[in-house]
């Protein structure tokens, strides 16, 4: 009698091991050589039941399933320094770190404060739950009136993805309102897409919801094929690393830049608008999806140095090394579970930095930072008179008469 052999079914790490590779480089994690350097880096790694490179280990025994019982994922802020300092080049944060999130995803295990983002942004376009049809309603009052693109209905030379926290956020909106001042001080043709506009979705796709992430990416790029610009600039760097590196994974390619690259390159035409003396020691908070992951770091302090009065001093981590807010891949919807693991924030160790070179001014470039930092000053003993400016807030202040 014949016997009919059948291939036994792949384990679940087989199936994940699988799933890695559709990821760019995600092959590479065959390659681990477990030096824990990742989890030693990593800012809450001391907090995980299994840190990176103890996930990789146990896909290796075929114990997946025990990374997947513990909630400890969710410490991690996709803030990509174990990915910058692997030598084996892993792809540790879009690849294992996402990827492990979107099984606890689809498993239901996702902590409350979550799950209440990501359903606001299923329902509103944006995490905080607010209206779409608010999302210019920080523009309005300003004179000259900030263009909007279904209104205008006319080419400009830029679109400006103004962002979820930029948009709604009552601490960001001073933000947005002070980089309009500098546009249009500038000359700058730009408009903004208003209602049209959804979340940029990055921090979601790096906590595990790709789904969603593709849905407002389609939607987004609907709106853009609508207008014509030469190209896109953002305030946020989530939304610059969503726009420049995972859009066009989708077939939804611009030119884009973050507005500090945008602001540099005119210098020459905004030193002389800058007139009034700032007169403080200022240091810059490298904000991870700015620096660590698209390398961007000398724009933002060339426009911080062409500030009259500006001294500009760095803060022990800066640059590559620079620590985390603790806002990315989902950690602005966490901060009540992380404190509960942690009892201390991210964004406090930065502000005991600043405060340990006896900074005036912690300038940021980045709209989830101005009420982290700024929460976190509350906390931080002696850090009462540093003060929370994003460099768009600080040019524009510079503009005005002394």
């Amino acid at each position: 009698m014949a016997v009919t052999m059948v291939s036994p079914r792949p384990s679940f790490s087989e199936a994940f091991y699988a799933s890695l590779q559709e990821v760019a480089d995600g092959e590479r994690i065959r390659t681990c050589l477990q030096c824990g350097t990742c989890s030693g880096v990593c800012p809450f790694g001391y907090l995980m039941d299994f840190p990176p490179s103890r996930m990789i280990a146990a896909l290796r025994a075929r114990m997946f399933d025990r990374v997947l019982k513990t909630d400890t994922v969710w410490m991690c802020v996709s803030c990509y320094a174990c990915t910058q300092v692997c030598p084996s080049k892993i792809p540790l944060t879009a690849g294992l770190m996402a990827r492990t999130k979107e099984e606890m995803v689809l498993a239901g295990h996702v902590p409350t404060e979550l799950q209440d983002a990501l359903e606001k942004t299923l329902h509103y376009g944006n995490p905080l739950g607010e209206s779409p049809r608010k999302r210019a309603d920080w523009a309005l009052g300003l004179d000259p009136p900030v263009p909007i693109l279904r209104q205008v209905r006319r080419p400009v030379d830029v679109l400006w993805f103004v962002g979820d926290y930029a948009s709604y956020h009552p601490r960001v909106q001073r933000v947005s309102r002070a980089l309009v001042r500098v546009l249009n001080a500038l000359g700058v043709d730009f408009g903004i897409l208003g209602p049209e506009e959804q979340s940029d979705g990055d921090s979601l796709r790096l906590a595990g919801e790709r789904g969603l992430f593709e849905r407002l990416a389609e939607k987004n790029g609907r709106a853009f094929r609508r207008y014509t610009f030469r190209e896109i600039i953002t305030t946020d760097p989530h939304a610059y690393n969503a726009l420049k590196n995972a859009y066009p994974e989708l077939g939804i390619a611009y030119p884009v830049r973050h507005y500090t690259q945008f602001l540099a390159e005119r210098l020459d035409q905004l030193r002389p608008l800058l007139k009034r003396e700032l007169k403080a020691r200022v240091t810059f908070h490298d904000p991870c999806y700015l620096g660590r992951v698209n390398g961007v770091y000398e724009e933002p302090r060339a426009l911080l140095e062409a500030i009259p009065g500006v001294t500009l001093v760095e803060m022990s981590h800066n640059r590559s090394t620079s620590l985390c807010c603790g806002g990315g891949g989902g950690g602005m919807w966490l901060d009540g579970f992380q404190w509960e693991k942690a009892r201390v924030r991210l964004s406090e160790w930065r502000v005991r930095e600043a405060v340990a070179i006896k900074a005036d001014i912690l300038a940021v470039a980045c709209p989830y930072e101005p009420p982290r930092f700024e929460d976190a000053i509350k906390m931080v003993e002696g850090a009462s008179r540093l003060v929370v400016k994003d460099i768009a807030e600080l040019l524009a202040e510079a503009m005005e008469e002394a």
